[in-house]
């Protein structure tokens, strides 16, 4: 009979999944070695109708699989990694499976000699490997894919048959979980799922109950810890953790590894743990997902644990390598239902020699850290290797040090797989080096994959604990359960929760009265210091915009149309004086050069012919370059600078005084409307000027207020010029620029004729001296200049707008004038109104809706009298809480005693203070 044949006849039954159910009630009935007559009951299962049995086949001859392997090794190669779904994964599930039992099948005919039994079993445990194999693929296919409910029952399948099967290939007996069946228990109902080598738990409902309740207890400690830990004022404000020390290359990641479920720790050839690791475990019972968090960066839910490895690794290595290590500890919180309720801190692992790019001191601080974490009252997890012996253990030899009785710390020995058996035994259950708590043997290493399918991402404690249970149970006589030894990741895990609740408990009433202690003083301080006035971060943030606010809302009542054009006008007469002082008045002396004589001077232009192109030509110029000057953009510019002058000078004056952020915002949102309304108000106030830069009409009131302001403007311009005079007489000496000055005119009329330019001095006197006294002269002549001027304006000649080719003065303050009125008509509108009405709006949008409650509260704490103010608050409410959640735990653990009541209650109050239940 040929394969092809008989594979034909295998296919429809693997295929209704009849065998497969047989074969796994077979080896349910068995225990795990199936009996002779399991191999009957396989025989006995008819074929399909008008098949003929397979044992009646007269002669078997050998199988040629040259065109079936071809076939299946095309097939699987095509099966992308990445690219499997619910129905790929599916059909090469039952796929692999019809053509393993096809080969086994065959060669349970071919051993003819031996028993059906036999046969059967070792059918069954290839059909086992086999869809372990593809289950893994499958989880590594379908890691982010939501499977229908009905595959997932079917793929679920081989894993209830196996934890049912139990591991019956170990000799007959398992290794020792834990001695404690309600810590067992507890643990199981933490990691949310049983092992596929593990019993079941077999609980009554009291006992289920009082484990419930432990777990409860001890997530409730759990958050008391990390409320106090935020507190952080008092040593005595403290609840204990696991603290978990060990030499590098001991196994300590591993440990840590195998109870969370995932590779997370930072991995390197060099030194790469610097910082303690403070990570705290919560089981989620209900939740699908596993997921990490950092509290203190904000980088929300992390579910790819590869990215919680790399960012540990990126915070150790920022520490720097003269430093090396330092004390201050990562938060990490891990959620998931495959892990216990524990609060433990990882360490940097001892070391013996300092490294050459290490500095020398580097071990010292290393035990320095660790000593400052493994003082009371916290647990010390000592890691040791056992091919390390217990004499050389360093995490023992510092533990003795804190703990010379060993009444805190646990024992753990890694790599149990690299020594004999029997030592492994004697060094757990060890006497030399004694410890309260005992020690603990693991294989916590990953094991590896050889596998077509890659483990993946999935949770590796399951791997982990098969890995430790075909090891420990191929040694009953040393790890079995009458070897009184403690071996396995999970017996680690149910001793850590039932060693801290207990530690826990232990501490927990001291700590409740600290905490009343600190309660009082906090609320003494609120009350005397703050008067208990309420007071949060966003309360302060709405009072400090409010009074801004208000400050703001009386400087626009203040700041309106009158103010802007005063102060254009001002901008505007300076101007004036630039083109007066361009075109009509004397120049700078630059050397000492003889000076050009004058064609027409300003002395004579009262003088004058009134038909003079000369003058006419010359006002009309300086008109032209008043009226051309961008008055749009300088008009727009002017306000919007004194605008945002305005809003700098109220934050100053303000609560935002102290708060860097808010202040850029302020002034962000000031700069943005402003940008927003520049161009467009330059543009209006530009087109509606255009008219002047061709004719302008003057009135004779217009003229006469000129005159007027005019005067004003030369006579400041004379004190200015009269004061930086005396400035330089002053600093020099009125004597000695007087000498210098005389000198200076000589040269210039030709008095006096010098030799060279006088670049490096001349007469006795320096090149800085001729430089002072050339620039007195200018402020001297020019003086001279303005008081000529304003004589002439005084007098009848400038007294009528007819004249004004002899008053450039006058006209060039007429036509500013008119600029300027025209100007703040738009300005008024266009920017004004526009800024007054979006300001206050645009703080709304930026301080208000716009900031998150992490920003919020950094704004507040940027203040030290409000910061200092807020620590008390939360302090207060922080304490609070904790001593709320210690009487919910009282009252919880009273229910629970009162509960059990009767006859039973003096034995079970005996039982509870054995393991560290009662709290008070």
């Amino acid at each position: 009979m040929s394969g092809r044949i008989l594979s034909h006849r295998l296919v429809p039954l693997l295929r209704t999944g009849l065998l497969a159910r047989r074969l796994h009630n077979a080896s349910a009935r068995t225990g795990g070695l199936l009996r002779s007559d399991g191999g009957a009951a396989l025989r006995g299962r008819a074929w399909p109708l008008g098949a003929n049995a397979i044992h009646n086949v007269p002669a078997v001859r050998t199988i040629s699989f040259a065109r079936m392997l071809p076939k299946l090794a095309v097939k699987l190669a095509k099966i992308p990694t990445m690219l499997g779904g619910a129905t790929v994964a599916g059909f090469a599930y039952f796929q692999y499976q019809a053509t393993q039992a096809g080969i086994y099948a065959i060669d349970v005919f071919k051993r003819a000699g031996e028993t059906a039994g036999d046969t059967a079993s070792s059918l069954f445990s290839e059909l086992q490997g086999m869809a372990e194999q593809t289950q893994r693929g499958w989880q590594k296919t379908t890691g982010d894919i939501e499977v229908p409910e009905w595959l997932q029952k079917i793929l679920r399948f081989d894993e209830e048959s196996q934890s049912n099967k139990g591991g019956s290939s170990g000799g007959g007996k398992e290794p020792k979980e834990a001695r404690s069946g309600a810590a067992a228990a507890a643990a199981g109902a933490a990691t949310g799922s049983a092992l596929a080598y593990e019993d079941d738990d077999e609980r009554s409902d009291k006992q289920a109950a009082e484990d419930d309740q432990m777990m409860l207890l001890t997530r409730k400690m759990i958050e008391i810890r990390n409320i106090l830990q935020t507190v952080g004022q008092s040593n005595t404000l403290t609840l204990p953790s696991i603290v978990v020390i060990g030499s590098q290359s001991s196994g300590k990641s591993s440990v840590l590894e195998a109870i969370v479920g995932h590779e997370f720790l930072p991995k390197g050839s060099n030194m790469v743990t610097r910082r303690p690791i403070e990570l705290t475990l919560v089981n989620t019972p209900n939740a699908q997902a596993e997921y990490g968090e950092f509290p203190a960066l904000g980088l929300g839910k992390i579910t790819d644990f590869s990215q919680v490895q790399r960012t540990l690794t990126d915070l150790n290595l920022a520490v720097p390598e003269k430093d090396c290590v330092t004390d201050d500890p990562i938060q990490l919180t891990i959620y998931s239902p495959n892990v216990p309720d524990l609060s433990l801190i990882d360490l940097p692992g001892y070391i013996q020699v300092a490294g050459e790019d290490q500095p020398p001191q580097l071990k010292q601080k290393i035990s320095d850290l660790c000593d400052k974490y493994i003082q009371a009252p916290n647990v010390i997890l000592a890691i040791s290797a056992a091919d390390v012996d217990l004499a050389n253990s360093t995490a023992l030899r510092a533990s003795r040090r804190v703990d010379p009785r060993g009444e805190r710390t646990i024992g753990v020995i890694t790599k149990m797989d690299l020594v004999d058996p029997e030592r492994g035994a004697r060094m757990l259950a060890d006497k030399k080096y004694p410890l309260r708590l005992g020690y603990v043997g693991v294989v916590s290493r990953i094991p590896p994959t050889t596998t077509l399918f890659s483990r993946g991402s999935g949770n590796i404690t399951s791997a982990i604990m098969k890995n430790e249970h075909s090891y420990f149970s191929a040694h009953p006589s040393e790890f079995g359960s009458q070897s009184d030894v403690l071996v396995g990741v999970n017996t680690l895990r149910n001793k850590l929760m039932h060693v801290l609740e207990q530690t826990m408990a232990s501490s927990l009433a001291g700590t409740r009265d600290a905490i009343s202690q600190e309660l009082e003083e906090a609320t003494y301080e609120f009350k005397v210091q703050y008067n208990d006035r309420p007071l949060s971060a966003e309360s302060y943030l709405a009072e400090s915009l409010d009074s801004f606010k208000h400050s703001f809302k009386a400087f626009a009542e203040n700041f309106g149309r009158p103010q802007v054009r005063e102060m254009l006008k001002n901008e505007l007469d300076q101007r004036v004086m630039d083109i007066l002082a361009h075109r009509y008045w004397n120049r700078p002396v630059d050397d000492l050069t003889s000076a050009l004589p004058e064609v027409d001077p300003l002395s004579d232009l009262p003088k004058a012919d009134p038909e003079s192109l000369y003058w006419h030509r010359k006002l009309d110029a300086s008109t032209s370059s008043l009226t051309k000057l961008g008055i749009g953009r300088l008009a727009t510019t002017v306000v919007a600078n004194a605008i945002q002058t305005h809003v700098d000078r109220l934050l100053a004056d303000s609560t935002f005084a102290a708060h860097p952020y808010a202040q850029k915002q302020i002034v962000d949102a000031s700069t943005s409307i402003l940008n927003d309304r520049f161009f467009s108000t330059s543009d209006q106030v530009e087109n509606c000027i255009k008219p002047y830069k061709f004719e302008i009409e003057v009135e004779d009131p217009e003229w006469t207020k000129g005159r007027e302001n005019v005067s004003k403007v030369l006579k400041d311009e004379l004190r200015a010029c009269e004061a930086a005079l005396k400035r330089v007489e002053d600093n020099i000496g009125k004597r000695k620029i007087r000498d210098v000055m005389g000198f200076v005119d000589k040269v210039r009329k030709g008095e006096l004729v010098l030799e060279g330019d006088g670049a490096v001095g001349a007469g006795g006197f320096s090149a800085a001296l001729l430089s002072k006294g050339r620039e007195s002269i200018f402020l001297r002549d020019r003086a001279d200049l303005i008081k000529m001027r304003l004589l002439a304006i005084r007098s009848k000649q400038c007294a009528t707008k007819k004249n004004k080719y002899y008053c450039p003065e006058i006209f060039l303050d007429v036509v500013a004038d008119k600029l300027t009125s025209t100007a703040v008509l738009f300005l008024n509108v266009e920017l004004l109104s526009e800024f007054y009405y979006n300001f206050p709006r645009e703080l709304d949008l930026r301080l208000g809706r716009h900031l998150s409650d992490a920003e919020i509260e950094r704004f507040a704490r940027e203040d030290p009298r409000i910061r200092r103010h807020l620590d008390v608050i939360r302090k207060k409410e922080l304490l609070e809480l904790a001593l709320q959640k210690i009487e919910s735990i009282r009252q919880l653990d009273g229910r629970s005693s009162l509960h059990r009541g009767g006859k039973e209650r003096p034995a079970l109050a005996k039982e509870q203070r054995g393991r560290g239940w009662t709290l008070f």
